[in-house]
């Protein structure tokens, strides 16, 4: 073998469950698939026994296709669902409206509808905001409501929310896209199924996260509604999702689901974020602004605090102006490394407050050491365009020539 590891494998971050690697037991599903030859583009029967495997979740109606990403799913799934002059309502923190480089708008032509929800979770009185128009041909037409679960906030719905925008939305003549990226963790947070929170609700279409729960790669697109999609199999490999060795998508998905492995990682994900949550929520000079629901955590620290810490470990700032961060964990994150965060966490606040090692400065007395550095320089530069007038030496010139 001519590769060798480049990275330290016990360096674990906070910044997003994408950093972590594959589960062994996906690692080992992909080695059991490898060898021989089987047929491409999903007539594999990895494949075909995937779609029992989802049935067993999701519902006899349940139709299972895998796809590369997260983006590549909304985008495909959404497509299917609307004509060129309709459009989908969603939340302003949505993925597919803030994360996914424009994707929706670029590849698939598609309109949002976007409404402010502080929690990430839309409400039928909130969809209202925006469903309205629909014989208006100077409007895009609402179509689709897309909600996420958990959201990018890091909340999640409960069944009844979800069956409450269901109904609100057919009863509209709309259809429910739930993207489902992080679907495992909010059934790990309900103690739900699965199909408790997506057919049993009424959503329509949904996606399935893979790679945010310890696949190597793969999202699926499961549609729940036959009548709601049109083209799904053109769409899939006109928007470049379809996969020519899609055995080793699928069997990465037999192996989360066919067991409890979907679960387990999810839950032990969600539990590593409560275990930060518990360690840091009564630190003095952080606040947590939103409910902690899932595997995000979302705390509004000092800039500076926010700017030491991240020299020592990875995370992402949600809202540089607010002063909001993003903490994250993932399914092989362990106890010790939430400790050792906590603990850093804790350090730099205490610092900051004037607490931590001697001679330590908090950012208030550091700007204002700057401000009297810019003072004393202005002092001197006033006092040598003083020396430099004709006729004139300052006494202090003066005293300078007697030492």
């Amino acid at each position: 073998m001519t590769v060798q590891r480049r990275h330290d494998p016990d360096e674990r971050g906070f910044a997003s469950d994408n950093y972590a690697g594959a589960h062994p037991e996906i690692l080992a599903a992909i080695a059991l698939a490898n060898g021989g030859h089987q047929v491409s583009y999903g007539a594999d029967v990895y494949t075909e026994r995937l779609q029992e495997v989802v049935r067993g979740h999701f519902g006899p109606t349940a139709h299972t296709y895998p796809v590369f990403n997260g983006t590549g799913a909304n985008v495909v799934a959404l497509q299917t669902m609307l004509d060129r002059w309709d459009a989908v309502v969603c939340a302003e923190s949505a993925h597919i409206n803030v994360d996914e480089g424009g994707a929706p708008e670029k590849v698939a032509g598609i309109k949002l509808l976007t409404v402010p929800a502080w929690d990430g979770k839309l409400t039928p009185e909130l969809i209202d905001r925006q469903a309205w128009g629909f014989e208006d041909e100077h409007r895009a037409r609402p179509k689709v409501v897309s909600i996420a679960q958990s959201t990018e906030l890091g909340t999640c719905y409960t069944p009844d929310e979800i069956r409450a925008i269901c109904d609100h939305a057919h009863d509209l003549g709309m259809l429910v896209y739930l993207d489902g990226a992080r679907l495992a963790n909010a059934a790990a947070t309900l103690g739900v199924s699965l199909r408790e929170m997506t057919t049993d609700a009424g959503v329509d279409v949904l996606s399935l996260g893979g790679t945010k729960n310890g696949l190597l790669f793969g999202e699926a697109v499961i549609v729940l509604n036959e009548d709601a999609v049109r083209g799904m199999a053109h769409l899939r490999k006109t928007s470049m999702q379809l996969g020519s060795k899609m055995r080793f998508m699928s069997v990465q998905f037999e192996a989360l689901l066919g067991g409890d492995l979907w679960l387990r990682s999810a839950a032990r994900s969600n539990a590593m974020t409560q275990r930060l949550y518990e360690a840091v929520r009564h630190l003095p000079g952080l606040e947590i602004p939103r409910p902690v629901q899932a595997n995000q955590i979302f705390a509004v620290l000092p800039p500076a605090v926010t700017e030491r810490l991240q020299k020592r470990f990875r995370f992402y700032t949600w809202d540089e102006q607010a002063g909001e961060v993003r903490w994250m964990t993932s399914f092989d994150t362990t106890e010790g490394d939430v400790d050792a965060f906590a603990a850093a966490i804790a350090q730099e606040l205490a610092a900051e407050r004037g607490q931590g090692p001697a001679g330590a400065l908090t950012t208030a007395e550091r700007e204002e050491l700057v401000q009297l550095r810019r003072k004393v320089r202005e002092m001197e530069e006033t006092i040598e365009a003083l020396g430099k007038e004709p006729g004139k030496e300052p006494a202090l010139s003066a005293n300078r020539k007697t030492k």
